[in-house]
């Protein structure tokens, strides 16, 4: 059955062409206008507001609460202090990578979980005997996420909280008489907020910060212009750069934390100090050095691409929608070393940018490669250049 978000009654109100995608049973816009380029430079440029709401939502309470979740999740959510929020993941017990998510701390043993899939039941069978409460609140609250350089002016002439509110952190705050939680976090890599209010007061809401950023030049936007913004941001998709460990075919399509990139998460991993679902598998792969990938950023090279265009006729494409396919990564010999999950042309930086899987090895920043792109019928290679992410990272996301 497809349900709709607490915010569509107005969201679809301003969505102009009736395009919509399936989000774990919701509707998602794809885009609100013609164009998801307007979209996208309305949250590079002023504010843009995205319907986060499909994602399922978990409240954990009780004096275990943090204990069932550091033995969970692959980040260290000790380290994590009420007001603070954490991205995280967790695994499977081979050390695969199933989802991620945002763990957000409101006390000593209260918590809620975002996760793009469904994951309630695994997290119900590692809290057997445990003193702690699960529940799935997803339909009982709307999340809005507020993007762009002026998310800040917009939300702060509503909440006096968003002035001050550090990057990941979270405070209770009131909106239109509604009691919210309002967060420093989203998926688009600049200045942002989230903001998680009850379903009955979404609407409302959304009323009070579209009237807000009505002289800001806010504007909704839909997944379309969320995947060019969180390639940019470096910011991986689950079934596009990973799939779920459980539901995976084959360990080919299966990743650990250190091959998607999440190394930074694995502080306690290496010499024992930390234990959690599958570390005793991670910390083997980063003892014995056995990660089959590295995740780099890729940047191709814009005369070879014009080059490769225009030999066959072709104009040399510059599309704001990323490639439809996974591109096998090549070295200069032409032998493959890995595989680009995500291509697509940055507006803002105007190079086409991507996200790639490539042999430990190969992962140094400035390592010349090769892509290969199918074009007119043909399989063909265009240079890249291996590089850090996030592609886009402006000081305003992270300021004070």
């Amino acid at each position: 059955m497809i349900t709709t978000t607490p915010f569509h009654p107005r969201l679809s109100e301003l969505n102009t062409q009736g395009l919509y995608t399936h989000w774990q049973g919701q509707l998602s816009a794809l885009r609100y206008t013609h164009a998801p380029k307007h979209e996208y430079f309305a949250v590079r440029n002023a504010v843009g507001v995205f319907d986060t709401s499909p994602l399922y939502k978990y409240r954990i309470t009780g004096p275990d609460a943090e204990r069932l979740l550091s033995g969970a999740l692959v980040r260290d959510i000790r380290t994590c202090r009420p007001g603070q929020a954490q991205y995280t993941a967790w695994c499977d017990d081979r050390g695969f990578v199933m989802h991620d998510g945002v763990a957000f701390r409101h006390s000593a043993d209260d918590f809620l979980l975002t996760a793009g899939r469904p994951a309630l039941s695994w997290f119900d069978e590692l809290a057997s005997g445990l003193r702690v409460h699960l529940e799935d609140v997803s339909g009982a609250y709307g999340m809005l996420a507020v993007q762009g350089p002026r998310s800040r002016a917009v939300l702060a002439a509503l909440m006096p909280e968003a002035e001050t509110l550090a990057f990941f952190g979270h405070s209770p705050a009131k909106v239109a008489d509604a009691a919210v939680t309002l967060s420093r976090t989203g998926y688009t890599g600049d200045l942002g907020f989230e903001i998680t209010v009850g379903a009955d007061s979404a609407v409302a809401v959304l009323d009070a910060v579209l009237d807000a950023g009505s002289t800001h030049g806010i504007r909704p936007f839909g997944e379309e212009a969320l995947m060019t913004l969180r390639i940019e941001a470096g910011l991986p998709l689950i079934d596009i750069e990973w799939h779920d460990a459980r539901l995976a075919m084959s360990d080919a399509d299966c990743v650990t934390p250190k091959e998607l990139g999440f190394g930074w998460m694995l502080r306690g991993v290496r010499d024992g100090s930390r234990r959690f679902v599958g570390s005793e598998a991670i910390r083997r792969e980063l003892l014995d050095g056995t990660s089959r990938w590295a995740t780099t950023g890729i940047v191709v090279d814009p005369a070879d691409w014009d080059r490769i265009h225009r030999e066959v006729g072709l104009f040399p494409p510059k599309s704001e929608h990323p490639l439809p396919y996974e591109s096998m990564v090549r070295d200069n010999d032409r032998a493959e070393v890995g595989y680009c999950t995500s291509l697509v042309y940055s507006p803002m930086l105007q190079r086409h940018v991507g996200i790639a899987r490539v042999r430990p090895e190969l992962a140094a920043v400035g390592t010349d490669l090769r892509l290969e792109l199918a074009i007119a019928h043909h399989n063909t290679t265009v240079k890249v250049t291996t590089a850090s992410m996030p592609f886009f990272d402006p000081a305003r996301k992270k300021d004070e």
